[in-house]
């Protein structure tokens, strides 16, 4: 773990390998503690060991189960149910579409797929309204979506109109080959006009709903920062995934001291009109899946962030 000077995976499916520390917990237990999404409860992950959803080094084994190290834990996670999900005329700013894939600019506040508690006024309610021919392999639920941004976070989303395309789009993500490009505004002066941050990220103990640093079960997670202008109180830098871990940009940059302004979860105390962290998807990179073609877009950072930026200007 460390910070050299010189930030959505899928959650359908999770491996983890049991390290020295975690040796002898229940697997229910090390399950629950190891997923990374916060939402997921030990019961639940009861009843998916019950039901054949976890496998431990290839077998079926019982919640009491102590692991080992070096156990391979695999877990698919049954597909969440919502009564019904239907197309919504809600409006999208599409950025780019074909036949293969849409690109769009996702405004804050946005959900990007309907989820318990947020069973419409998604991406996905939106995008089945505008086309007809997503992708399925991700499910009822995430009809084309590859990757997610964070509701309260702005910017640039791609979803796949079919499942060759999907395919590819997620290789690409695996291999850490789509760029992603964020802007975001932190707290104080961030003196290092470059670096990068090699911290692994994982559930946080204390609070299941936030993620943290930490070498106990963390994966690999890497965000490259550079300063784009200095306000003295806060930084304006661009970031850079090489990984996509749940909430990465905003736990790195907390770890880093320079968490984001406006950030409910991880910053400080309410200090500028966003609602939501001050965090923007600008640049979106990919191969396209059927031409072979390097496809880039940019997009600039929405009124409201526009209008802290100049409101520090004049300062």
């Amino acid at each position: 773990m460390n910070v050299e000077f010189d930030e959505q995976e899928s959650l359908d499916e999770w491996e983890f390998t049991v390290t020295a520390d975690r040796k002898g917990e229940r697997l229910d237990k090390y399950i629950t503690e190891s997923a990374e999404d916060p939402s997921v409860s030990r019961t639940q992950v009861q009843d998916w060991i019950a039901g054949g959803n976890v496998l431990v080094n290839g077998r079926q084994v019982k919640a009491n189960y102590k692991v080992a190290v070096s156990d391979c834990v695999s877990v698919t996670v049954p597909q969440a149910e919502i009564a019904e999900i239907t197309a919504e005329d809600i409006p999208l700013e599409i950025v780019y579409e074909d036949g293969d894939v849409i690109v769009l600019n996702k405004p804050r506040g946005m959900v990007v797929h309907p989820a318990p508690g947020h069973a419409s006024g998604t991406v996905v309610n939106a995008l089945m309204h505008h086309c007809t021919d997503l992708s399925g392999i991700n499910g009822v639920l995430r009809p084309g979506i590859v990757h997610r941004i964070d509701k309260d976070t702005s910017g640039l989303l791609m979803a796949a109109k079919n499942d060759r395309a999907h395919i590819s789009l997620a290789e690409q993500l695996k291999e850490h080959s789509v760029t992603r490009k964020y802007i975001a505004l932190v707290h104080d002066n961030l003196q290092h006009d470059r670096g990068t941050i090699d911290a692994p990220i994982g559930r946080d103990v204390q609070d299941r709903k936030m993620f943290t640093v930490t070498s106990k079960g963390g994966k690999k997670a890497v965000t490259h920062f550079a300063v784009l202008e200095r306000f003295g109180d806060y930084t304006l830098v661009e970031l850079q995934l090489e990984t996509g871990r749940t909430h990465q940009i905003r736990v790195h940059m907390k770890y880093i001291g320079h968490p984001l302004a406006g950030d409910p979860v991880y910053g400080r105390s309410k200090t500028v009109d966003l609602k939501g962290q001050a965090l923007h998807a600008a640049v979106l990179g990919f191969v396209h899946p059927r031409s072979g073609e390097y496809l880039e877009f940019e997009e600039p950072i929405p009124a409201d962030m526009e209008h802290v930026l100049t409101s520090l200007r004049l300062r």
